[in-house]
């Protein structure tokens, strides 16, 4: 799944899009994703000016968007602009080694369960073969109303 076909599935934008490329998709079971971290990344102005870091949360966004696209593809379904995905809940959230300009984060994304609407997913995000983070992501989709 290229950059194309994400833009399709996900409504997130620069700066907050967070996932680049897909490179292994297996509907109902996992994915592998790539975001390339950048110097240019906005988030890396404040978070640190002295020694850039890619701050924990936004990792853990970028594991809920492959999570996301996963649900998504297994579904057969694209997002309109009256649905959206929330977390549900983030369990057992561990980071083990800073992520900094020029790594590469895998992002990897197993889907536990889907159970009355919440998703439940096993995410790890690796530089290289380190993992840097990792947790138990839980997201639900819901229509919007007006």
């Amino acid at each position: 799944m290229d950059i194309h076909e994400i833009l399709q599935r996900l409504p997130h934008r620069y700066p907050i899009l967070l996932v680049d490329r897909v490179v292994e998709l297996v509907k109902g079971e996992r994915i592998r994703a790539i975001k390339n971290v950048s110097i240019n990344e906005p988030f890396f102005l404040g978070h640190f000016p002295h020694r850039p870091v890619m701050p924990g949360v936004l990792i853990l966004e970028a594991l809920a968007q492959a999570a996301t696209l996963l649900a998504l593809r297994s579904m057969d379904m694209v997002l309109d602009d009256k649905s959206v995905v929330y977390f549900a809940g983030i369990d057992g959230a561990r980071f083990k080694r800073p992520v900094e300009p020029g790594d590469q984060l895998i992002l990897e994304v197993a889907l536990g369960r889907a159970k009355a609407g919440i998703y439940k997913f096993a995410a790890k995000a690796l530089v290289g073969d380190q993992v840097a983070a990792e947790a138990e992501l839980m997201c639900t989709m819901r229509r919007i109303e007006a």
